[in-house]
């Protein structure tokens, strides 16, 4: 049965405007109308004068609940998380395994494809972040999992039968060859834990890389006489990259930087969460090393960053806040543009008739008051 959505301030097209409803059948939103174009005898659900906005895509989950993609490759593991981070506004993700033996990559990847079957809410797919990286960018990944692409490894990065197959890989580690034969064989890959040159960055964006994982970090800088990957991916006109807007991650000018070069229709918005976030205790084990978390900064023992305690929302009120981006654009950048580098702006990251109904509503401070995912209200107790 249809409903609608009224009392909400929306950004449709050039503007903002708290005259149109939103009409919701089934998992699809059906149409946008006049308030006062809605008929009489349908039913009526009022936000209040709250934001309304498509759901938030995160292409980067480590973890969530308590839970560790990695510890817990399992349908209930998957399901754990998303119900974590739908609290914070995330209606559609990657759960994203860190480098490990190839045999949990395969368990990973079953249980991406037994929770799409399932219909757990919100996943896509899965982000495989390693083991194809370099060692000298290794961040808070165990090197000793790292490994080349070879054909078995490209048998099982092509395998999943249901979702988006996306990537992170050291483009050095690898080939153009390589890249082309996986991009055409439909999986998503994107630059990450490189030590690349800006050549090598190049040659593999020709070759179909996508996107860049965690712009600036872990990856080679931006100098004078050698733009390394972070000169590669501003230059490029047609790449994404994901950026942390934690106040950690990133230094606000570089963020500023990143922004002034793509653009928020290429630069997209990623939590990289570990398990602490809508979990009752903020410290947790990774691959053997205790994480703290303390100020909302996770950290190993040596110091080292080790993901994120960020959650979507509070990655939207960050760029707005932080960097005086309009708060369209910051939520263009939670939604339309990962929509986009995953190839869903027909169904996701807009609200238009046809789209899928995967919507947020948030009060004045970015906080989430209600989620629609496939036109189904979900509970959101945040922690």
């Amino acid at each position: 049965m249809a409903f609608a959505l009224t009392d909400a301030r929306m950004f449709i097209g050039p503007r903002w405007t708290d005259e149109i409803a939103l009409i919701i059948e089934g998992d699809t939103i059906k149409s946008l109308m006049k308030v006062s174009d809605v008929p009489v005898d349908m039913k009526r659900v009022s936000l209040g004068g709250n934001i309304l906005t498509p759901g938030f895509i995160d292409t980067q989950v480590n973890g969530g609940g308590g839970v560790l993609f990695n510890d817990d490759p399992t349908l209930d593991g998957i399901a754990q998380i998303a119900e974590a981070h739908r609290a914070f506004g995330t209606t559609a993700m990657l759960p994203t395994l860190i480098s490990d033996d190839l045999e949990v990559v395969d368990r990973a990847m079953r249980a991406t494809e037994a929770a799409i079957e399932a219909g757990v809410p919100g996943i896509l797919g899965i982000h495989i972040e390693g083991p194809f990286l370099n060692e000298r960018k290794k961040g808070v990944h165990d090197p000793s999992k790292f490994r080349t692409i070879d054909e078995a490894a490209f048998k099982l990065l092509t395998s999943l039968k249901r979702g988006i197959t996306h990537v992170t890989i050291a483009p050095e580690c690898t080939t153009p060859e390589m890249i082309r034969r996986l991009t055409d064989a439909g999986v998503i890959l994107s630059a990450g834990h490189t030590a690349a040159s800006y050549e090598e960055t190049r040659a593999a964006l020709d070759a179909g890389l996508k996107g860049f994982t965690h712009l600036y970090n872990a990856m080679t800088a931006l100098e004078s006489r050698a733009p390394g990957v972070v000169g590669a991916a501003l230059e490029s006109r047609s790449a994404y990259a994901g950026i942390i807007v934690d106040g950690f991650h990133v230094h606000k000018a570089s963020l500023n930087v990143a922004l002034h070069a793509k653009g928020a229709d290429h630069l997209m918005l990623v939590t990289d969460a570990m398990p602490c976030v809508g979990a009752a205790s903020p410290n947790f084990i990774l691959q053997g090393r205790p994480i703290t978390v303390e100020n909302g900064k996770a950290t190993a023992p040596d110091g080292t960053l080790a993901g994120s305690a960020l959650d979507m929302a509070s990655a939207v009120k960050n760029t707005h806040d932080m960097l005086g981006v309009s708060l369209d654009a910051a939520l263009r950048m939670a939604s339309g543009t990962p929509a986009a580098f995953l190839g869903l702006t027909k169904t996701y990251g807009s609200l238009h008739a046809g789209a899928r109904a995967d919507l947020v509503a948030l009060n004045d401070n970015v906080e989430v008051q209600g989620v629609w995912i496939a036109g189904k209200h979900y509970q959101t107790n945040q922690k």
